[in-house]
């Protein structure tokens, strides 16, 4: 982050910066255009996102190029079994020439928060990000500390390693705005990402990559505001209330969609919204956004689950069902 002063940008100045963010995380990153795109909507709704996705498809990558365009502050945390809640937030340590305790922050003083393999840790460390995550802050010793602004999690999870792993409960779960799936690539990607590296790209340094900065932190507070700014009518509000509680009456679905969940999907809508250029929501902004923001929150029944039902499959089942305005 830079001290000068920011220039003030128009709506579309900031909406063409934003379309720069893309090509130059596209520099390091190589088809994840879905996911860059829900991290650039997350940021401006003041989310946070679980990224899931196999080990190598450049998770940690991603989320590090993309403060690096923004010039943000980014600390990475590795969750391991034996890592304490103090790691995460900072802790009281005694200053023996002073003679008086002090605190020293931990990494969730920052920007991003690159929380790699978050389902590693116990959940006694899960839960020292539940007041960030919220509030926004962290208390310790009876004092809360204000986080940096902008501030997000983007929390990594392996889908297919379950041993030494511990499950997130629902209550952090609902504080994702948002869930990505990051897929393995096809062929012709994963020959563009061998060559890049053949050609010498070391993915620890941006900078010989070429990958530039693009706004600053004021700057994106000026996009988040201008998309908080985007309308939503009440049949719009509405569709996306009919599709949450569509989840709570699903026979497949144990737990639906908390009206936190409905919240965020309103908020994620109108950020997709206006990194398209609209002034208001529409049911396709809702619709775009519903699986990444409602898939991690379906509790599903184990009978479901046994026969192999997916959230984004119930989603879709339901999409299809509920009317939508016109």
């Amino acid at each position: 982050m830079t001290d000068a002063p920011t220039r003030q940008l128009t709506e579309s100045e900031l909406r063409a910066a934003f379309a720069r963010v893309r090509e130059e995380v596209g520099k390091s990153v190589v088809g994840q255009d879905a996911a860059v795109t829900g991290l650039m909507i997350a940021l401006l709704a003041g989310g946070h996102v679980l990224l899931e996705g196999v080990p190598g498809v450049a998770k940690t990558l991603l989320v590090r190029t993309l403060s690096h365009t923004l010039k943000l502050d980014t600390k990475r945390v590795q969750f391991t079994p034996d890592l304490m809640p103090g790691d995460v937030t900072g802790s009281l340590v005694y200053d023996a020439k002073a003679g008086e305790f002090e605190f020293r922050q931990g990494p969730v003083f920052t920007n991003i928060m690159l929380a790699d393999e978050i389902n590693r840790t116990p959940p006694k460390t899960q839960s020292a990000l539940l007041e960030a995550m919220e509030e926004r802050q962290v208390s310790v010793d009876g004092v809360s500390r204000t986080l940096p602004v902008p501030f997000m999690v983007a929390a990594t999870m392996n889908p297919i390693e379950y041993e030494g792993t511990y499950t997130l409960p629902e209550a952090q779960l609902d504080r994702f705005m948002l869930k990505l799936v990051l897929d393995l690539p096809d062929r012709a990607t994963e020959v563009e990402v061998i060559t890049r590296h053949a050609a010498g790209f070391n993915p620890r340094d941006l900078r010989s990559a070429g990958v530039e900065a693009v706004l600053d932190a004021a700057q994106l507070g000026q996009a988040q505001a201008a998309a908080a700014r985007v309308g939503a009518s009440a049949d719009v509000i509405g569709y996306a209330v009919d599709l949450a509680r569509a989840t709570r009456q699903s026979p497949s679905v144990k737990l639906g969609v908390s009206p936190r969940g409905t919240t965020a999907l309103l908020s994620a809508a109108k950020a997709w919204a206006w990194l398209t250029g609209f002034d208001a929501i529409t049911p396709d902004h809702v619709q775009a956004m519903a699986l990444p923001v409602m898939r991690h929150r379906l509790q599903l029944r184990p009978e479901a689950e046994l026969e192999g039902v997916s959230a984004d499959a119930i989603l879709r089942a339901i999409m299809q069902q509920v009317q939508v305005p016109i």
